[in-house]
């Protein structure tokens, strides 16, 4: 036996009962999503020893930085400190045990306090830290022009705005006291 159809009446009852499908919504992006990972993974995990070779030459000075590296980070379990391992190069082990305190402190300034509290020192070969930038070394002063040649320029830069004729001179002395300068 059929059913018959609902009337009218009935139709507007039974879909005002029913839900309606929910208005389709887009993702959050991933950045959004994952920030309270990260976060968590953060805190649990804290930044590793990768965090730490970049910077490593500030960390612990020149000296200490061409025969150490950061190896491994051990975070200690429930809030206690961690375990810093370094590759030494050879005899320079016995140097990095003795500044072990100067060390941990520096690192833990640069992690946070607490953050480790020993040194696994391991004995091996390191690759040498990328050179640091320097900045160019100044060449002595250029020596002084002759009386004629202090003329020209002044007679040059005359028309200048005085704001300009101190560093216009400068640039001038420099140029024409080079011994490659055309005259």
């Amino acid at each position: 036996m059929r059913r018959p159809l609902p009337t009218d009446a009935e139709a507007r009852e039974i879909l005002s009962r029913r839900r309606t499908r929910p208005v389709f919504r887009a993702p959050p992006r991933a950045g959004k999503a994952l920030t309270p990972l990260i976060k968590k993974l953060d805190e649990q995990f804290g930044r590793g020893a990768g965090a730490l070779e970049p910077r490593w030459r500030e960390i612990v000075g020149d000296r200490l930085a061409r025969v150490t590296r950061p190896q491994k980070l051990t975070k200690g379990k429930g809030g206690q400190p961690g375990v810093l391992e370094l590759r030494v190069a050879g005899a320079a082990a016995l140097l990095v045990q003795h500044q072990s305190e100067d060390i941990l402190a520096r690192v833990n300034l640069f992690l946070g306090a607490g953050s480790v509290d020993r040194l696994r020192i391991a004995q091996g070969p390191i690759k040498p830290l990328p050179e640091a930038a320097t900045r160019p070394k100044r060449s002595a002063p250029p020596p002084p022009l002759s009386a004629s040649a202090e003329a020209d320029l002044a007679a040059s830069i005359a028309d200048a705005p005085d704001e300009l004729k101190a560093a216009l001179a400068k640039l001038g002395r420099a140029a024409m006291s080079r011994p490659n300068s055309r005259d």
